[in-house]
């Protein structure tokens, strides 16, 4: 169902999901690598250190990818599905397509990539501005080669595209949620990926033309107390401490490759000392099942075996380059959340 456009999409649209700052500020602090993050007890944390994990070898995740299917992802981890799913009720998509000029319906499966962060921050919860992440001004300074511009409700893709219409809230409309901020991103691909998308395109006449662009929609917001305190957001981290605020930041429109993408960043007080900060990040991205199936027309030619889109989005090709998005997600990821942690020690 899809054509050879998989690979640079699915990378980029990791930026929508949060931002960074420079990297020496990154640099400051160190991943450990965990098993299970929520059974890091905040006094086993270590200063400038991110437990981290990406559940890559769980018995749930497929082996060659290190994803985990959909459906049981949302068996074996319903509270997770449930707080970093597009929505709670989200279910696989029945996509409308056409084929040889036929209207079929189908269902969109789905592989999750399912990361999960912890960190202590030297100060108090109430010092940390969660707010700031959602001013049009500060995501502009934080990566100036990702272009925003902020769109309104009626200009939310789900809401103004019908072929879109499977990712509408059911409770409530994108970009009214009071205090957020909704976005429209474009970034250009970097490194290698765009010689090996001029490359696919040559070789694809007559399919759709890959982009050497990526853009997206982005929902950030800060939750209300109220919505705080019925999510179960303290079940989630495994911490028995009163959650003291949370970011979401949520991908609910991308033009192909990935369903939907979830940032969550929840801080809880450190239990030996107030002026301290537990802060765990989950983030989720929904990556369409027949991309990381798609082979075959890749090995058969040369110049395009290592742009295989599994290989290429688990950084594990040769056209994968640098630190940042095209370097596939596990090392942009690793770099992201050490950015994050270091824009909330500031």
């Amino acid at each position: 169902m899809t054509s050879t456009k998989p690979f640079g999409r699915v990378l980029t649209v990791l930026a929508a999901l949060f931002v960074s700052a420079g990297a020496l500020e990154a640099q400051e602090f160190k991943i450990d690598e965990v098993p299970s993050v929520t059974a890091i007890a905040p006094s086993k944390l270590k200063p400038k250190t991110i437990v981290f994990s990406d559940h890559k070898d769980d018995k749930l995740a497929d082996t060659g990818t290190g994803l985990i299917r959909f459906e049981d992802w949302a068996r074996e981890r319903p509270l997770q599905k449930q707080l970093l799913s597009l929505f709670p009720d989200y279910i696989e998509p029945t996509i409308k397509v056409s084929v040889h000029g036929i209207p079929k319906s189908y269902t969109e499966k789905l592989h999750m990539y399912v990361v999960e962060a912890r960190f202590l921050i030297g100060k108090a919860p109430g010092a940390i501005d969660l707010g700031r992440y959602t001013r049009l001004e500060v995501l502009e300074k934080i990566d100036p080669s990702i272009k925003h511009r902020r769109i309104d409700a009626e200009q939310a893709a789900p809401q103004a595209d019908p072929q879109s219409a499977y990712n509408r809230h059911p409770g409530r409309r994108w970009c009214e949620a009071e205090g957020s901020l909704c976005i429209e991103s474009r970034y250009p691909l970097e490194g290698k990926l765009p010689v090996g998308i001029r490359l696919a395109n040559k070789l694809e006449e007559g399919g759709k033309k890959i982009s050497e662009f990526m853009e997206f929609q982005t929902e950030i917001r800060t939750l209300p107390p109220e919505e705080i305190e019925r999510a179960g957001f303290a079940k989630l981290t495994g911490l028995d401490a009163p959650v003291a605020g949370v970011l979401e930041q949520t991908i609910f429109h991308v033009n192909q490759v990935m369903q939907f993408g979830k940032l969550l960043a929840v801080l809880q007080p450190y239990p030996a000392d107030a002026g301290k900060t537990v802060a765990t990040v989950f983030m989720t991205l929904a990556v369409e099942t027949d991309v990381l199936e798609r082979k075959k027309e890749f090995e058969s030619v040369p110049v395009l075996r290592n742009l295989i889109p599994a290989q290429v989005l688990m950084g594990k090709s040769s056209f994968n380059s640098g630190s940042s998005i095209s370097a596939g997600l596990p090392d942009y990821v690793r770099n992201r959340i050490r950015s994050i942690a270091g824009q909330f020690e500031q």
